[in-house]
């Protein structure tokens, strides 16, 4: 079997937790964010879709590894607040392009084990995360900017170009791949059961050169139950489109990675942050179409999250304390055309997310209006009034008819941030 056939088996094989998760968070963490970098493209020069990110030299760049020392790092507290903000499952960046392991390698001395720090963040991680109920994911950066036989990036190869990357020779090539294998290896062999592995960098190889079905085979003998993103080249069983809501659903199962600023690492000089009704509403948008929101944060030097990040998820959190059950474990609702906002739902039950205030009322077309039983919004036990507009003719000859509900929307009912209405349907 190929490894695009293998993805679609995959894919229709896939654990069901991801399905209907919904809300994730992206921990994008390294030696560079005691610096305040972004994470790996300084050493490249930058890059333009990072418009906050910085340009440093190679050496000076790497040379951070060796003062790394976040003692503040607390995994349990992360977890905590994941846990308390809604997210169902994590994704921490094992090893960046930059090459530095964030757990303990056997295969190279550039790692969390050779600093001041020592501890393995990738084991505290997976522990406490595992403690929390939460599902566990790794990121891992096929290419590797530090490692000799990649090659390691120079400053001769400055500008970045996409496209155009210096080659090693075979044998150093065989050797790489060697190396990365054995680090995948490790990374599912010593940690317990790793739920998903979220790999990046393939643009700069083609899947042959990535032994990518080889790589499958291995990580599936190893963690059999574990799910792989699209950005090992030639596989995927999920989709991961970055930074935006995608006009229409992709096929399949999906999420969005996005950052709460402009920036995945801990970058104090981009203050550039989305509010936290955006994001609120952007996971609204995600979960009405069947994806998931995988929120990043960026710990810093010491190992804090950020108090404006923090204040986000704790804002984010008490959101999701009254509307839970419109959003996790949810699956897509209506048609875009019978209501004018994202909807989910859960049985008999429509979840109408209001991302726009309502001037009196809202309504629902299409549906058969003698089946709608009840009308409330999330967070509050009073019910909502609504009326049925029936067609004419259907009201005298259709027992059954299908036409519009229109439901009350007073100002007591309305949430700061998003409303949420519940719309029961009869299913007899």
């Amino acid at each position: 079997m190929d490894s695009r056939a293998a993805a679609g088996k995959n894919a229709a094989a896939m654990s069901t937790w991801f399905d209907t998760a919904r809300f994730g968070m992206f921990i994008h963490w390294g030696h560079c964010s005691q610096s305040g970098w972004e994470l790996s493209w300084p050493l490249v020069g930058g890059v333009g879709v990072l418009p906050d990110g910085q340009s440093v030299g190679v050496e000076e760049y790497h040379a951070g590894a060796k003062t790394f020392n976040p003692v503040n790092f607390d995994a349990h507290s992360w977890a905590r607040l994941a846990r308390q903000t809604g997210m169902q499952y994590a994704v921490l960046t094992s090893k960046h392009h930059d090459g530095f392991a964030m757990f303990h390698t056997r295969e190279s001395d550039f790692s969390i084990e050779h600093t001041p720090f020592r501890r393995d963040i990738v084991r505290e991680y997976v522990e406490a995360f595992r403690a929390e109920g939460l599902k566990v994911g790794l990121y891992f950066s096929l290419l590797d900017w530090h490692h000799p036989d990649y090659p390691a990036f120079r400053e001769s190869d400055k500008p970045y170009r996409f496209g155009s990357f210096r080659r090693s020779t075979p044998a150093q090539w065989d050797n790489f791949i060697r190396f990365m294998f054995a680090q995948i290896r490790e990374l599912l062999t010593n940690y317990g059961k790793i739920d998903l592995i979220w790999f990046d960098g393939g643009w700069e190889r083609k899947p042959e050169e990535w032994k990518s079905a080889e790589l499958v085979a291995m990580i599936k003998e190893l963690q059999p139950e574990i799910l792989i993103n699209d950005r090992l080249p030639g596989y995927g069983d999920f989709k991961t489109p970055e930074q935006a809501v995608p006009p229409t659903p992709p096929n399949g199962p999906w999420e969005t990675c996005l950052t709460i600023n402009n920036s995945w690492g801990y970058n104090p000089s981009d203050t550039n942050l989305k509010s936290t009704r955006m994001l609120v509403h952007t996971l609204c948008e995600v979960a009405g179409k069947g994806g998931n929101l995988l929120l990043n944060v960026s710990p810093t030097g010491t190992g804090e999250l950020p108090r404006e990040q923090v204040t986000r998820l704790h804002e984010i959190g008490e959101w999701i304390s009254r509307n839970e059950e419109g959003i996790l474990g949810t699956t897509p609702g209506l048609e875009p055309w019978q209501f004018y906002g994202p909807s989910t739902r859960r049985g008999n039950r429509i979840y109408l997310h209001l991302l726009m205030r309502p001037y009196d009322s809202v309504s629902v077309r299409g549906v058969k209006v003698k089946h709608v039983i009840a009308a409330r919004s999330l967070g509050s036990t009073m019910g909502l009034k609504f009326s049925r507009r029936i067609g004419a003719a259907d009201m005298i000859f259709n027992p059954d008819p299908i036409g519009e509900i229109i439901i009350y929307t007073p100002a007591t009912a309305l949430d700061s941030l998003a409303t949420v209405i519940a719309l029961d349907m009869d299913p007899t």
